[in-house]
């Protein structure tokens, strides 16, 4: 009968694991072919591209927004002429290069402001149909592309006229800090817009002129190829973006000039929200690429080869020592017992067992040695029952076995690879770092202004004399702004003419000295944003939004960041991408000190700056920008500061932390798996086999032996069942031959 299970299966698996985790070792705790360009330097990259990608797609929301609800009011109000829309427009919103209204039926231009805006392009498909009034990119003689954004303007009283607005696709106007390079991708490979090119064009060395060169020649190339990975269904990609970007991005490399490769993240544009199918950017097919020459990375140090195949060798050799421990305390005496047992069921009985000497074997074999003994005719036990020292039995060898694992395990996943504040960080990651928040404090203050600039919007629609008229115009301004909780009106004496939404969290003072943004609510459990507006032609009134903390939470979420906070001018928090207490502080004075410092005017003003914070055996890398540029929002001394430790970042030395420690835990799981399995295939079974023989010996007949395994112990036991069946057929023998006699004797 084949034997199924036992114990030679388990054993087999822990030296094949054994053998597949020293071969994983010796590869991965050595160099493991480390690339040329660490991961940590490539995914930021891409996080750029990203957040360039995410500032461009709002960007163009936004403008589109912003002329559909100029056209809106108009269509609400009453006629306006041409001139005096095209010069509200301006003064309101500073974003678009060329404004132009025509009217519809006779096609002639009643006003224009900005650059000229060629008609050529404009036909039946443009104004009718499915993608009528669909923003359109359009090429000027000049070569430059612009994108056209239409709205129809259709009063009560007065003709149809066509309002387009032009904008240029250019590189969001972000930091990009220095040598990283940014173009604006079309479908097909055509680089609309680039950025950061201009400092390398200042450059009069022809070694300047030549990286020039290589650098515009590599941003096509990737350019290209950027554009074809994009094409891709963002579900089916194979980089479908990180940690939950909704559109596809990625990571390119290039080719390597005087010891720098080109290293580049590309981005397509994609819906903040992948279930929102609103956005105009998003449609546009176009891609963000963020192109940086990285210094390539030396070759690790000699003989870290040999650090992984000493490792893996040392775990053969405890492994194999494991092993030969199982084979010689546990499986060796358990076959033993199996084969004896079958002997003695066979009815051989001459020869006297072979007894292990310790543990549940010894016993059971012992037992098997007194059943022998009470088979072949002798009463009583010769020689008296052997009693068997000993508490562990088989549990001792799987302890032993176990120890001599975890003297591996151990030192590899705690000691081996362990690092410290002494390790060196890629300063791309430190000026990556440093870019990246003053690209979210960019966002957040264009956020901020935008908010601003809709209540300046709102604000002209409406009528002071009117409360019922002006609370529909708030509430239709919140039906379309969701970055507001709540819009109202206040007049002279503070007092709310008109409200939309909840109820006012904090009073709006009148003072002039104050900023149009501003921050209250100290002391309560969120912190209270407010925009206001005076409303023009009125006397003292004023439109105020609180905004939502939710909303500049979700401003602040980015892969690759860590903690990002938006601090004022006391280092005290605002609004944070994760939870945090209104105005409580930042938790280290390091933090602070950089918020301090970064608010200190140089030059034209603030600056955003980074450090390493070296504490313990941590290393922190963190960045502060404050809120700079133009807008309401430029002067009220905000900042953002983010932090992150350096763990996160994949580079060589916590990577090979990373894979110590993985190694500890795979050699943890095969201790688990492997010993596991022996204790409940074998060490449980042989201590109820053991038990059950003894009872066996000492004459308990009537209990019938089940074997409940296919195995080695399963045999064991149903031998055992057999010399029952044979002690008790002897037995009932035995006394069916002292019986005859009498009943002879009494029929005489």
């Amino acid at each position: 009968m084949p034997l199924l299970g036992g114990i030679r299966p388990p054993i087999a698996l822990l030296c094949v694991l054994v053998l597949a985790l020293a071969g994983l070792t010796a590869k991965v705790l050595g160099p493991a072919g480390e690339q040329v360009v660490p991961e940590a330097v490539q995914s930021s990259q891409q996080h750029f591209a990203e957040d360039g990608a995410i500032a461009l797609r709002a960007s163009i929301d936004e403008r589109v927004t912003d002329l559909n609800r100029t056209a809106a009011a108009l269509n609400a109000g009453s006629p306006v002429e041409p001139e005096a829309v095209l010069s509200d427009l301006g003064k309101t919103y500073q974003k678009w290069t060329g404004t132009t209204i025509l009217d519809l039926d006779s096609g002639k231009v009643l006003a224009a402001r900005g650059e000229t805006i060629p008609l050529a392009w404009l036909d039946k498909e443009v104004l009718t149909g499915d993608k009528a009034l669909k923003p359109r990119m359009v090429r000027l003689k000049t070569g430059d592309v612009r994108l056209m954004t239409m709205a129809v303007i259709d009063p009560e009283e007065g003709p149809q006229q066509l309002l387009i607005a032009s904008n240029s696709l250019s590189v969001p106007a972000i930091n990009l800090g220095q040598f990283r390079t940014m173009a604006v991708v079309a479908t097909g490979g055509e680089i609309l817009a680039t950025a950061g090119f201009e400092q390398s064009e200042a450059l009069n060395s022809d070694q300047g002129r030549k990286e020039l060169s290589w650098l515009q020649k590599q941003m096509s190339e990737l350019s290209a190829r950027a554009a074809v990975e994009t094409e891709q269904d963002p579900v089916s990609a194979r980089e479908p973006g990180s940690r939950g970007y909704p559109g596809v991005s990625g990571t390119l490399l290039g080719e390597s000039y005087n010891g720098r490769t080109a290293t580049a993240g590309y981005a397509s544009l994609a819906s903040s929200d992948p279930e929102e199918k609103k956005s105009v950017g998003a449609g546009l097919g176009l891609t963000v690429v963020a192109l940086l020459p990285v210094v390539q990375q030396h070759a690790a140090a000699p003989g870290r080869e040999l650090y992984g195949l000493l490792a893996a060798g040392a775990l053969v050799v405890l492994g194999l020592l494991a092993a030969a421990v199982l084979w010689a305390t546990v499986q060796r005496p358990l076959l033993r017992l199996f084969l004896e047992s079958r002997r003695l069921a066979r009815g051989d009985l001459t020869r006297p067992v072979d007894v292990p000497r310790w543990g549940e074997a010894a016993r059971v074999g012992s037992a098997l040695e007194r059943l022998r003994t009470q088979l072949g005719g002798t009463t009583g036990d010769p020689g008296g029952r052997q009693r068997v020292k000993g508490r562990f039995g088989v549990r001792g060898p799987l302890a032993l076995t176990a120890v001599l694992l975890l003297l591996w395990c151990l030192p590899v996943g705690l000691l081996l690879n362990r690092t410290d504040d002494s390790v060196s960080i890629p300063a791309s990651m430190v000026n990556d770092q440093r870019d990246r928040t003053d690209l979210v404090a960019d966002r957040v203050r264009r956020a901020l202004n935008e908010a601003q600039a809709d209540l300046v919007s709102t604000s002209r629609l409406i009528a002071p004399d009117d409360a019922d008229a002006t609370a529909k115009v708030l509430e239709t301004a919140l039906r379309e702004h969701t970055r507001y909780q709540t819009l109202y009106v206040l007049s002279e004496d503070g007092e709310v003419v008109a409200r939309a939404g909840e109820e006012p969290n904090s009073d709006w003072s009148d003072d002039e000295d104050l900023p149009l943004v501003r921050v209250s609510g100290k002391g309560d459990k969120k912190p209270v944003v407010q925009v206001g507006a005076p409303v023009p032609d009125s006397k003292g009134e004023t439109v105020v939004g609180e905004v939502r903390i939710e909303f500049l939470n979700s401003l602040l979420k980015r892969p690759g960041l860590g903690e990002v906070r938006v601090v004022n001018s006391e280092a005290e928090t605002i609004a944070a991408g994760d939870g945090f207490l209104a105005f409580e502080e930042l938790p280290r004075d390091a933090l602070a000190d950089l918020v301090r410092a970064g608010s200190v005017h140089v030059g034209a003003g603030p600056v955003e700056n980074g450090l390493l914070i070296r504490e313990g055996r941590g290393v922190t890398v963190a960045a502060a920008a404050p809120f700079s540029g133009g807008g309401v929002a430029a002067d009220i001394g905000w900042t953002v500061v983010s932090w992150q430790n350096a763990k996160d970042f994949q580079i060589t030395p916590y990577q090979r932390e990373d894979r110590s420690v993985l190694a500890g835990l795979l050699g943890l799981a095969l201790i688990v798996v492997c010993l596991g399995w022996v204790f409940l295939v074998v060490a449980r079974p042989m201590r109820a086999l053991a038990a059950s023989a003894e009872k066996l010996a000492d004459g308990d007949l009537k209990s019938v032996l089940y074997p409940r395994y296919q195995d080695e112990v399963g045999a064991v036991v149903r031998s055992l069942e057999l010399l029952r069946q044979q002690l008790q057929a002897r037995k009932q023998t035995q006394a069916r031959r002292l019986a005859e006699p009498e009943a002879g004797v009494r029929g005489r």
